[in-house]
């Protein structure tokens, strides 16, 4: 094992999911599970070379170098073979859809890596269904299936891991079960049992499968295109509002909602400027914006506040599908990367929601190439106003968040933006450092 954690310490950070750009993985197996499928196993590695250890799942093939899929490669293995991601393996595809499908246990001992199926729907699981690891995705690997007479399906599989539930599964699953169409329908799920740190037994989540939407666009490419020709973006903004709305107000009835006491208003006011002092060391033009920006928020703590609820956590127009049979579909419910996992499985505030679809309308000012800028800047603030008028429409006053709330999750986010920016396209750090000039402008 000790010879894969190698080869995995030099192919991980080649991957696009692997969180720790820059540096060398410091590698300990923390758990592993045989397959039933022969020369097959599903690793689970802790990453030292970040604070806090990131856990990352890594299922692993053994076979014939011949039948390796290009970029597959991980390295050579004993009696001639190679390691190989198992992602591109048919035979490790066939078990996950099986898996999700219909439930059951996937290690040839014990019951530390089963499926749990999440549909009321009778699902059938047949041998040798096409998949197709789908390309361009950051932080995890999806594989779409197409089983033959029935609808495809796409199985999420989580790269970095923690204990518990992740709220993709969790939010998802429960607003489909109630009969959410804004979100796809839910499959299955495959969870995982091992032993932490700590020395505690825990499961967590490994992937999650739902419903596929076939030859559809997210909403960041149809707004993009809509900014691009100059065409009115009110009315489907709009619908985009009343969708997030309806989402909110579904969470709301289904999981715990939180008072704001002077506790829950210091929580995130403390990760506020966690994240800003963050920021301020990492992007030097925000530092003249500092102070201002401390003030913004000092408003939004004191403002009214709606109870705190579950929330998508990390929305914006990437993670929203146009759809021709239920409209506007929203995705990806982990929330924010950078979080920490327990500050995205607790209840926020959904302002956080609508501030990152608002910054999102304004990324696409920077992306698209127009001369006339005050055109695009027009376009944005008509698609951001008609998105706002379609929450709050849906949502009742009562539970629209304060203006100066707002803005303080606008600028948190932006902040965000800046920091990511920074770490990964330099060249668009002017987007978000621009917005924060608006919205906390220096006296």
């Amino acid at each position: 094992m000790g010879d894969l954690l190698d080869l995995l310490a030099v192919w991980m950070p080649r991957q696009r999911w692997y969180g720790t750009k820059g540096r060398d993985p410091q590698l300990t197996l923390i758990a592993e599970w045989e397959l039933v499928v022969p020369g097959t196993r599903v690793l689970l590695v802790r990453d030292e070379a970040v604070t806090p250890a990131a856990v990352y799942q890594v299922p692993v093939s053994q076979r014939d170098a011949e039948v390796v899929l290009p970029g597959s490669l991980i390295g050579p293995a004993d009696d001639g073979r190679v390691w190989s991601d198992a992602a591109t393996d048919p035979a490790f595809t066939d078990l996950l859809f099986r898996l999700v499908s219909l439930g059951g246990a996937g290690a040839a001992l014990g019951d530390e890596f089963v499926g749990v199926p999440l549909s009321a729907a009778p699902v059938t699981a047949p041998e040798g269904v096409p998949a197709r690891v789908l390309s361009g995705e950051q932080s995890n690997t999806s594989i779409i299936f197409r089983p033959e007479g029935a609808p495809p399906v796409i199985c999420k599989l989580f790269r970095q891991v923690n204990a518990g539930i992740n709220p993709d599964v969790e939010l998802q699953s429960a607003l489909a079960a109630g009969g959410a169409t804004f979100v796809p329908a839910a499959i299955g799920e495959i969870r995982g049992t091992w032993t932490a740190a700590d020395g505690e037994t825990v499961t967590g989540s490994l992937a999650f499968a739902q419903e596929f939407f076939e030859g559809v666009e997210d909403a960041w490419r149809v707004a993009l295109q809509a900014a691009t020709s100059g065409s009115d973006f009110s009315g489907p903004a709009r619908a985009l509002g009343a969708s997030v709305a309806r989402m909110h107000v579904a969470l709301a009835e289904v999981f715990p909602t939180v008072a704001p006491d002077a506790d829950v208003r210091a929580a995130v006011a403390a990760a506020w400027e966690r994240r800003l002092g963050i920021a301020v060391s990492e992007v030097p033009g925000l530092a003249p914006y500092a102070d201002r920006i401390r003030d913004v928020y000092a408003e939004a703590v004191a403002a009214p506040w709606p109870p705190l609820q579950r929330v998508h956590g990390d929305l914006h127009l990437g993670q929203v599908l146009h759809t021709p049979t239920n409209g506007w579909v929203l995705l990806d419910f982990e929330g924010e990367p950078l979080r920490p996992i327990a500050e995205r499985r607790s209840p926020d505030l959904a302002a956080r929601d609508v501030a990152g679809m608002l910054r999102s309308f304004d990324y696409v000012s920077g992306a698209v190439a127009d001369d006339d800028g005050a055109a695009v800047r027009a376009w944005v603030i008509a698609a951001q106003q008609a998105f706002l008028s379609g929450y709050a429409e849906t949502v009742g006053a009562a539970h629209t968040a304060p203006d100066a709330l707002l803005a303080a999750f606008e600028l948190d986010k932006a902040v965000y933006e800046a920091i990511y920016e920074t770490r990964n396209r330099p060249d668009w750090v002017g987007i978000p450092l621009a917005a924060i000039g608006r919205l906390a402008p220096l006296p």
